[in-house]
């Protein structure tokens, strides 16, 4: 794996916080006051993947894939302590812990302000959410943090063959229903568009520019774009649920709470044990990305299955979608922050 030091962070990227929240409120704007726009973005949507989110990802995480070197790939079996982080938080844990969250806000202290069945369908979105770790994203949230591509790539790849396997089983369980239907559309798509595709292109774009030196510049150039498409995306998503936000504010912040404990605890339990075991920043960093986020759209696309498209749960999904862009971004900041606390290599 490459050794490269990293590279300064740029005054728009120090700012990136201040310019994702100017996006959520452009987009809440935007879908309020020109909804025949937001309708016509909705409307590019194949499998529940919006395609023009799809195309903005897309470009976040093509910069991340060039640096991405297949010839280090066998170097990831030299560090395998930053894999088992992933793993034992993704599977073991995240789920679980996001079940028992959900229950005990909305079964016990959110009980006086939430009906029964408004709660059950709550608790069955978040528990969709819990059991959906991130894919597309993880590549955004790493290159913040200056991650290892190589690794990062071989982190995802790994949750991308569990999830296969053990999303239908662990919802199954956690909700008590034997009829999960999962979007199998959803989750080959989305692993094409946001893994495989730009993986291509930049094992393309590689063998073009040829030299080490001649691929850190190129990336160095397409960086801000990756940023420009973040925001873009933030944008779009609030201008997409701008009416759930404007008509059910309290129910919003209601679900966020849980959610909010939830990223944040297991940020601090990946990253603690990370920290714990030595494993290089540049790693660890990532690792911790990836069990804090959602495959926000497979756990969209389950909640409209199972429940329907105006329930509780597909809301519960939603709010999943809003409440992360900024909480990744401030544990982006707290993880650059503690880096020379790692070790470097």
């Amino acid at each position: 794996m490459s050794d490269s030091s990293p590279t300064p962070m740029g005054r728009f990227e120090r700012l990136l916080s201040f310019w994702v929240a100017l996006a959520m409120v452009a987009g809440i704007v935007v879908g309020a006051l020109a909804p025949g726009v937001v309708q016509a973005i909705a409307a590019t949507e194949v499998a529940s993947i919006n395609l023009v989110v799809a195309v903005l990802i897309w470009a976040m995480v093509y910069p991340m894939m060039v640096s991405v070197d297949f010839g280090a790939i066998k170097g990831v079996a030299r560090q395998p302590k930053g894999l088992l982080v992933t793993l034992v938080v993704n599977w073991m844990i995240k789920p679980f812990t996001m079940a028992f969250l959900a229950v005990l806000f909305f079964d016990h202290i959110f009980a006086p302000w939430i009906a029964p069945e408004d709660a059950s369908q709550y608790i069955a979105g978040l528990i969709l959410l819990g059991a959906a770790p991130c894919t597309a994203m993880v590549f955004v949230w790493s290159q913040l943090t200056r991650g290892d591509a190589t690794y990062t790539l071989v982190q995802v790849s790994v949750n991308d063959i569990i999830m296969v396997f053990a999303f239908a089983p662990i919802v199954a369980l956690l909700l008590g229903v034997t009829d999960v239907i999962v979007p199998w559309d959803t989750l080959v798509l989305a692993t094409v568009l946001y893994v495989v595709l730009p993986l291509i292109a930049g094992l393309v774009t590689r063998r073009i520019l040829g030299s080490e030196e001649a691929i850190d510049a190129f990336t160095h150039r397409i960086k801000p774009f990756s940023m420009v498409g973040l925001i873009a995306t933030v944008a779009i998503l609030f201008g997409l649920q701008g009416d759930v936000i404007l008509s059910r504010p309290m129910v919003i912040v209601l679900i966020a709470v849980p959610l909010l404990i939830q990223s944040y605890g297991i940020f601090a339990l990946a990253y603690g044990a990370a920290f714990l075991m030595r494993v290089p920043h540049k790693i660890a960093a990532p690792c911790a990305m990836i069990g804090t986020s959602n495959f926000f759209e497979l756990a969209v696309a389950v909640a409209i299955s199972l429940f329907g498209l105006n329930s509780g749960a597909a809301l519960a999904t939603v709010v999943g979608v809003l409440v992360e862009v900024p909480v990744m971004l401030s544990l982006v900041t707290i993880a650059n922050r503690t880096r020379a606390r790692f070790p470097s290599a």
